[in-house]
């Protein structure tokens, strides 16, 4: 283990360190790199661990991307932004070593100071618990229905059981949250998760291997037709809205803030850069077959959240039992998701709130204390917040693009160290660009529409 940079080590101390002898402590000083427990993590596990924090909802929102963008450019583009994802962690990754920090925070707090590195922290846990809160949306939306302009979608319980007290929607996100979520946010280490990890991946491919199957099949018997290649933009309202995509894509690829949690954890921390090429190929895979065969089974019926389109006749025998299929394995994937954000989000929000304490995983009231709160917040947004979504629109063109693209290009430019090569300084130049511009137009396009329809 490496030292601590001074402006790291003045945070977290280690509950531990004075405890051991001066020719033990190499293994112990870095304290961030064990906040959350014993080395020991495997190259397996840490890309399921990694695949699973990329691989949220934002696969189900990808069709529809590809839809505006056109089939070719969309494709292109989930390979572009996997790309610059890939570039982005690399960079932060060379920082870390060689400001020898063992946090994403502690990277920015080295190029930019104390005042970076809040931001950062507020960034990350406005993202994730939008996140978290939209996947619980969609959670309760799969298992209890939901109302969409007047007309209610039934939920699996609703459709199999009928209308009971014990298929509301609070209910079973109350009895999800108690025997699900509680469970599997109580672990100390991001390890722990592996298994669950692992099973959400599967249930992702689940999805993508029944949609793709469904395509084919009406390919075969010729009741749909070959997508539009390109955008198709009639008006000016058309081209600004492709900015809009971006997003999107950036959204659907974040994973920064759970980088250094598994790194730490490796029995070999060399193995994180082919874990997270690993994780974003794979992860890059399951985005374009699903992006394809979604948009080439609905069309343009392609709904901003496909999931929906599993709602009614998929023109094929079976169809009902694929629609459940497919709607219950996303929502126990969603899940085993949920875990995974979570513990990033609690180490960023402890940062935030004592960043002189303890690791928050050698405190047992504070982890739990923070635990409660956020789960208590996160429930009652999914619960009782009725207008939500348009918040986490503002948050994803903001937030997120800010966790994935601006803060690594920042620290890459600002090269305290000396390490930036040239193809680092025009990656993040690219970033910046396409970071800024999409998300200008994304929320100028979000308040329009809001203003818009109040209007009418």
């Amino acid at each position: 283990m490496t030292i601590q940079s001074s402006v790291e080590r003045k945070y977290r101390k280690s509950p531990r360190a004075p405890l051991l002898p001066q020719a033990q402590s190499q293994n112990h000083d870095n304290l961030e790199a064990h906040e959350a427990g014993i080395d020991g993590a495997s190259f397996s596990g840490a890309v399921f661990n990694l695949s699973t924090t990329i691989v949220g909802a934002g696969i189900m929102a990808l069709p529809a991307t590809v839809k505006e963008l056109g089939l070719i450019p969309g494709l292109i583009m989930i390979v572009l932004v996997g790309w610059l994802t890939e570039s982005s962690i690399d960079m932060i990754m060379r920082f870390s070593r060689a400001s020898k920090s063992a946090t994403y925070s502690g990277v920015v707090a080295d190029a930019f100071g104390g005042a970076g590195r809040a931001l950062l922290q507020v960034c990350i846990v406005v993202n994730n618990l939008g996140m978290l809160v939209v996947y619980m949306i969609i959670i309760g939306d799969v298992l209890s229905g939901a109302w969409l302009n007047g007309v209610h979608h039934s939920g699996v319980t609703e459709e199999w059981f009928g209308q009971h007290w014990w298929t509301t929607r609070f209910t079973l996100l109350l009895l999800t949250t108690l025997f699900v979520f509680l469970p599997l946010i109580s672990f100390r280490r991001v390890d722990s998760l592996r298994y669950t990890s692992a099973l959400s991946v599967g249930l992702a491919i689940v999805f993508v291997v029944i949609t793709a199957g469904v395509a084919i099949v009406k390919t075969i018997d010729g009741s749909i037709s070959m997508p539009c290649l390109l955008p198709e933009i009639s008006k000016q309202a058309s081209f600004w809205k492709l900015f809009t995509t971006f997003p999107v894509l950036v959204t659907a690829y974040i994973c920064h803030h759970n980088i250094h949690p598994i790194e730490n954890e490796l029995k070999d921390p060399t193995q994180i850069k082919s874990i997270v090429r690993t994780s974003i190929t794979l992860c890059s895979t399951v985005y374009i077959t699903t992006s394809f065969f979604g948009l080439l089974l609905f069309g343009d019926r392609t709904l901003d959240d496909v999931l929906a389109n599993f709602d009614g006749d998929l023109g094929i025998p079976y169809s009902s039992l694929l629609d459940d299929v497919v709607r219950v394995s996303y929502g126990i994937h969603l899940m085993l998701v949920f875990p995974i954000v979570f513990f990033s989000l609690r180490l960023n929000l402890d940062g935030l709130l004592f960043p002189y304490a303890i690791p928050i995983a050698f405190d047992n009231r504070r982890f739990f204390a923070v635990t409660a709160a956020l789960m208590g917040f996160i429930f009652v947004g999914a619960n009782f917040v009725p207008s939500i979504w348009d918040a986490f629109q503002f948050t994803g063109a903001t937030a997120a693009v800010s966790v994935g693209f601006i803060f690594p290009a920042a620290i890459a430019l600002r090269d305290t160290h000396g390490i930036a090569t040239k193809n680092d300084r025009l990656a993040s130049w690219l970033m910046i660009s396409l970071a800024v511009s999409s998300s200008t137009v994304a929320v100028s396009s979000d308040i329009y529409s809001i203003f818009n329809g109040v209007g009418g």
